[in-house]
């Protein structure tokens, strides 16, 4: 089958999830809603759940099933990504759900159109609404995809989905490489079980039982809070907005250059740590590592930045994960409702317990080549995404011949 067709001549089953969304549990169901529908993918967090005993009640227009496509109908508009092999998920509203029929369309094929600038701008034209986009179901129906030969479509889906794997691959080896680092944090600095921990007593302090000689220290005294950066500021250089920080890791790469002395001001080993509400609650920090040494970038003012001063910059990053201290800084904020501000004055009153020189330098020591091999990860991904970016409009129209297409060779050419 090639030629125009239609979302609604390509599928099997659509539902819409419209209505209420059902009430939330601790623990239960996985309830997908649109903000955790990013990039393709199903976002791990943030997570919601309903009860178990509401799942049937509430999806009784239909269970989703593996391969099925997920559609974001507004807020975010357009965003796209397929149910697992667990497929026992609930949808909010704001999600419609679309079963390829596999007679007509390759799922892969119709999956990765979907996403494609093509189907974004159609997606675009045929929505509605002043304030917020959205697109109603027989709009989305009448969406057309233009089909090539289906050998060709089995083909190019294989071929993104060859790429997504190995992008998937690299965030869970960015994610296992974070937790290890994270985990040595707690394991020598909140548990207390460093090397040579067994030949140093405990002593009563401020934070309760902590290693005797140790220092207990406001973080605003064990770290520079946003440190003032001397620079020209006629001169365009790397520029880091909130976009940029990704929520489930330490990426923080610059998407744009500015001049100028608005903003945050940061250079390499720098935390980025998000300031406003949502961003701080759902995760946005990060380790500036794309900058030379000596470089100062700029960023968003919403960005505090943290320097180690008497710790380094593994520790001041770990620090800045740990959910008390964001628990702290969360706890701090003021402001409007939707618009809240973390309060710099808060890190007056959070006290850490600052390890002695010698074991600080053996952490930076032990986990920065961690840290060091997750960024190398993090900027083959990025290169990855570049390559399936450049890629899927030409592939899923048929102007490139995919017969011909050394798919190997061009990763090769993307990460070297």
């Amino acid at each position: 089958m090639t030629g125009e067709s239609t979302v609604g001549d390509l599928i099997t089953t659509l539902i819409d999830y419209r209505g209420k969304t059902p009430p939330k549990t601790a623990s239960g169901v996985p309830l997908i809603t649109a903000k955790v529908i990013k990039g393709g993918i199903i976002l791990a967090e943030p997570r919601e759940y309903i009860a178990e005993d509401n799942y049937d009640a509430w999806m009784r227009r239909g269970l989703p099933a593996s391969g099925d496509i997920l559609i974001t109908t507004e807020a975010p508009l357009g965003e796209v990504a397929r149910v697992g092999v667990d497929a026992r998920i609930a949808l909010a509203q704001r999600v419609i759900l679309l079963r390829p029929d596999s007679e007509k369309v390759d799922p892969s094929f119709m999956f990765h159109y979907l996403r494609s600038p093509q189907a974004q701008a159609a997606l675009g034209r045929r929505s509605s609404g002043t304030t917020v986009s959205g697109i109603r179901q027989p709009e989305l129906r009448a969406l057309e995809i233009p089909l090539i030969a289906r050998p060709a479509q089995q083909a190019v889906g294989e071929i993104l989905d060859c790429i997504e794997d190995l992008i998937e691959n690299d965030r869970r080896r960015v994610e296992v490489l974070e937790e290890t680092a994270r985990a040595i944090y707690r394991e020598w600095f909140v548990q207390f079980r460093y090397p040579g921990h067994s030949d140093v007593p405990m002593a009563d302090s401020a934070l309760g039982a902590t290693p005797a000689g140790w220092e207990i220290a406001p973080a605003s005294t064990a770290l520079t809070i946003n440190p003032r950066v001397k620079f020209d500021r006629s001169v365009e250089r790397p520029f880091i907005a909130m976009g940029d920080l990704d929520e489930r890791s330490m990426g923080c790469r610059p998407s744009q250059v500015r001049s100028g002395s608005s903003g945050a001001k940061f250079e390499r080993g720098d935390t980025l740590f998000a300031r406003i509400t949502p961003c701080l609650q759902n995760g946005k920090t990060g380790l500036v590592q794309s900058l030379p040494d000596g470089e100062v970038g700029l960023g968003s003012t919403e960005f505090i930045v943290l320097r180690g001063r008497l710790v380094g910059p593994a520790f001041t990053y770990c620090l800045a994960r740990e959910d008390d201290f964001r628990g702290h800084a969360i706890a701090s904020m003021s402001g409007a409702s939707g618009r809240q501000r973390v309060r710099n004055e808060c890190f007056d009153s959070y006290l850490l317990a600052v390890p002695p020189e010698g074991l600080g330098d053996k952490f930076e020591t032990t986990v920065e080549p961690l840290l060091s091999q997750a960024a190398v990860l993090l900027d083959e991904t990025e290169s990855l995404r570049n390559l399936r970016d450049l890629l899927l409009p030409r592939l899923v129209t048929g102007q490139i011949d995919v017969s011909t297409l050394d798919l190997n060779a061009l990763i090769e050419a993307e990460v070297a």
